[in-house]
């Protein structure tokens, strides 16, 4: 098998080198937008687009029918195409006008109006002659624009209505709709190229309009669109500044009417073997090299440094990266230190991460990075800073750090240094970004990606933790709970071999620190957890608590004062050690007053009384 896919020419390679291509152009159409739609024409041309013509028309039409909105952008990418492979823009207009017939006799108005306006975009970007396509030599035939009305789709509730009606060519309210699309959209290019094709269609719109046989719905669409010419096409004025990427002179018009007779060559979307394959690849590598000049000769320079260093052969590119020992003594190292070659990895790896469909076709095109030794940590940093920002948890980023720790064994002890330094500065994350970190380790500690010696980073006592690690080890295990169950969860920390990494989250040192870990678990409904170290605490020793010195001291002041304050205090606290003692016996007998107490009332009651004797003589 493993000689199989080594072997060019062999059936297994195509198909995953098919396989590849298909998932590299998808990913390539779907990115694309008006602002990167220049960067991604050069990194369209590095694929087999001859092999892969019918897949690019087939990748361009489906998400084109998914958003109509870009059709613009979905037009300028297949012009630039259409530039240097001319078939390949022929066959995706061909597909479209297909597609716009099928809809029109299945009375599908949804798709009959995503077709109109990609077919508009085309004309706008000069690809299609706008004389086959809408008008068919209507400067001629004054019946054309009847022709052209008709030509669009009726819905299926005109049928009865459109049956009643004795000519023909009668438009329908859906049709009328839909030739008001497609004027809005390519109006303002027909008005420069042909202006008197124009403007009869605007006379057609007036007399149905002044027929009065259709809604009033459309019959207001229809002022509209006179507005909207009155106001020169305002919003739609043929192709924006950043989607004109090809000059007049370079374009290539495709005379395509609607009712010629055309294949849409489905057999280019599925996949044949090639016995000229080698040759073939080899071929558009030479034509690869012609179209992208500059960019595509230093992308053959760094595959052939890439494969050069692999084999250990000297070339001239290497020379600057030669080993200190092999320099001359003039010759000096030059150290980049804006990290700039780092920050481009970091950028390229978020860019195809964010891209890509799925976890396996990002997984593939990582892999096809060629990320440098030493740098494989950023890969595993930008996979979690990119779950963090996601507003929910998404297993596509899960997946993709288990598909890597699965491949090489260096990402999970790279991994684990992550796990490390998140775990260190947990503190600083919000609580959503929390949630998706301890749900991404989560699943890599369930599936058994990553090491579980990642958990004697966590210290699980009062001191050592604070409300956000709290909060992080709580998902962290529920979620854990969850992915393996918790029979399973407690016999994996019941490990003998594993039980020296658990020692901070279950701490067995001291019996405060193993209240605080049950209670935690328990609180979190995770309470089976802690069955072995309620054992211990059961037979755990008791510590002694430390005696305090204040009494000792206390006691040695007082020792140390004069005779009439000792005199004065020393009643009082027996009366209060006898009264404590009094309340515990159940008052069964009472103390009778100190001579000390009695004689300090008899002296407060005779002190009042002379108050009270002044008083009366100041009221005489």
């Amino acid at each position: 098998m493993m000689r199989e896919t080594r072997d060019k020419s062999s059936e297994e390679y195509q198909r995953m080198a098919w396989d590849a291509l298909k998932k590299s152009i998808n990913g390539l159409v779907n990115k694309v937008n008006a602002s990167n739609v220049a960067n991604v024409v050069p990194e369209l041309f590095r694929e087999n687009l001859i092999r892969g013509r019918g897949l690019f028309a087939r990748s361009v039409l489906k998400s084109q029918m998914a958003s109509p909105q870009f059709s613009g952008v979905f037009a300028a990418l297949v012009a630039v195409v259409n530039t240097k492979f001319p078939e390949i823009g022929e066959l995706v207009i061909k597909r479209s006008v297909l597609q716009f017939r099928r809809a029109y006799k299945r009375n599908d108005k949804p798709v009959c109006v995503a077709a109109t306006r990609f077919l508009a975009a085309l004309i706008n970007q000069q690809m299609m002659n706008y004389d086959h396509a809408t008008l068919t030599d209507s400067r001629e035939d004054p019946q054309s624009y009847t022709s052209f009305l008709t030509l669009m789709s009726r819905g299926g509730r005109e049928r009865a209505r459109r049956a009643r009606r004795p000519n023909a060519n009668t438009p329908t309210d859906d049709s009328v709709e839909v030739a008001i699309e497609f004027v809005k959209e390519c109006g303002f290019t027909l008005q420069e190229l042909t202006p008197q094709g124009l403007h009869g269609i605007f006379e057609r719109f007036r007399g149905i309009l002044h027929e009065g046989e259709i809604d009033k719905r459309v019959q207001f669409m229809i002022e509209g669109l006179f507005a909207f010419r009155k106001s020169g096409f305002e919003g739609k004025r043929g192709v924006p500044p950043e989607l004109d990427l090809v000059e007049e002179d370079d374009q290539l018009v495709h005379e395509i009417g609607l009712d010629d007779e055309m294949q849409a060559q489905a057999g280019l979307d599925v996949f044949k073997q090639d016995p000229e394959f080698e040759e073939n690849e080899r071929k558009y590598a030479d034509i690869r090299r012609e179209i992208l000049g500059e960019s595509s000769e230093s992308e053959s320079e760094s595959e052939s440094d890439g494969s050069s260093s692999r084999s250990s052969s000297s070339s001239s590119s290497e020379g600057a990266k030669a080993d200190p020992a092999n320099r001359g003594p003039g010759e000096m190292e030059i150290a980049d230190l804006t990290e700039t070659n780092l920050v481009n990895l970091r950028r390229t790896i978020y860019l195809t991460i964010m891209s890509s469909l799925d976890f396996e076709e990002a997984g593939h095109k990582l892999m096809k990075l060629n990320i440098p030794p030493g740098a494989e940590v950023e890969l595993c940093t930008m996979l979690v800073e990119c779950a963090s920002q996601e507003r929910t948890y998404l297993r596509y980023y899960g997946l993709l750090a288990q598909r890597f720790c699965f491949i090489n064994k260096i990402y999970p002890r790279l991994f684990d240094e992550v796990f490390m330094k998140q775990y260190s500065t947990i503190h600083r994350l919000e609580t959503n970004k929390l949630r998706n970190v301890a749900k991404f380790f989560a699943h890599l500690l369930s599936t058994d990606a990553m090491s579980w010696t990642c958990l004697a980073y966590i210290s699980l006592t009062e001191e050592a933790t604070t409300s956000s690690s709290r909060i992080f080890i709580k998902i962290l295990f529920q979620e854990l709970a969850e992915a393996m169950g918790l029979k399973s969860l407690n016999e994996r920390l019941q490990d003998p071999e594993m039980r020296e990494y658990f020692q901070g989250i279950m701490p067995k040192d001291e019996p405060r620190n193993t209240r605080f870990s049950i209670n935690f678990f328990t609180s979190i409904s995770l309470g089976a957890l802690t069955e072995d170290m309620r054992e211990w605490l059961k037979t755990a020793p008791k510590t002694a608590p430390k005696r305090s010195t204040s009494s000792s001291s206390s006691s040695s002041s007082s020792s140390s004062s004069g005779s009439g304050s000792s005199s004065y205090s020393s009643p009082s606290s027996s009366y209060s050690r006898s009264s404590s003692r009094s309340r515990g016996r159940g008052r069964r007998r009472r103390r009778s007053p100190s001579p000390s107490s009695s004689s300090y009332t008899s002296s407060s009651s005779s002190s009042s009384r002379s108050r009270d004797d002044r008083r009366k003589r100041s009221r005489r």
